[in-house]
């Protein structure tokens, strides 16, 4: 019988509560709870409501009833592919990676489930010479993060830190 992916169950677990707490903290105390509300945090990091109805770069918009509930099925078929290869993964880096990504998962999920969009809040910008509020990215959540590092955590182990079977000599022809 094959050993519980503690690792990674417990990086997904953890990353689940901070999501929902942030997603918490900022809709309910801080008041940040409508479209268009923003506070101030540094100068170049602000907390910023936005409904997100879509995936990523608000593809795929799910703005209807029937869509809303076909996203959360189709992101639910991949988080349920992600928990299958974390419970096979033997190494505890790629199973906390793969927990990373299914607790961001299970987080956007729960929100698109409960609100019908996902609570995006984190909004970085950096002044350039050309645009005082350069945003390379959009307004982000933990779950957002998360998925993200997962992801790269992975693909880095992938192409570059992965033991290589040994391929023995007598296969070679000199």
């Amino acid at each position: 019988m094959r050993e519980w992916p503690r690792t990674g169950l417990i990086a997904a677990a953890a990353l689940f509560v901070a999501d929902q707490l942030s997603k918490y903290l900022v809709t309910g105390p801080l008041g940040i709870a409508q479209a268009g509300d923003a506070r101030e945090i540094v100068g170049i990091f602000d907390l910023r409501f936005v409904p997100n109805v879509g995936i990523s770069l608000g593809l795929l918009p799910a703005d209807g009833h029937l869509t809303r509930w076909a996203l959360v099925l189709l992101t639910g078929a991949i988080a349920v592919g992600v928990a299958v290869w974390m419970w096979r993964e033997r190494n505890r880096v790629d199973q906390a990676a793969l927990g990373l990504v299914l607790g961001g998962a299970m987080g956007n999920i729960l929100d698109r489930m409960r609100l019908g969009y996902v609570v995006d809040f984190a909004d970085l910008h950096f002044p350039t010479p050309w645009d005082p509020q350069w945003r390379p990215f959009l307004v982000f959540n933990v779950a957002d993060a998360a998925i993200t590092i997962g992801v790269l955590v992975l693909l880095v182990r992938a192409f570059l830190t992965r033991d290589k079977p040994d391929v023995p000599v007598e296969n070679f022809n000199a």
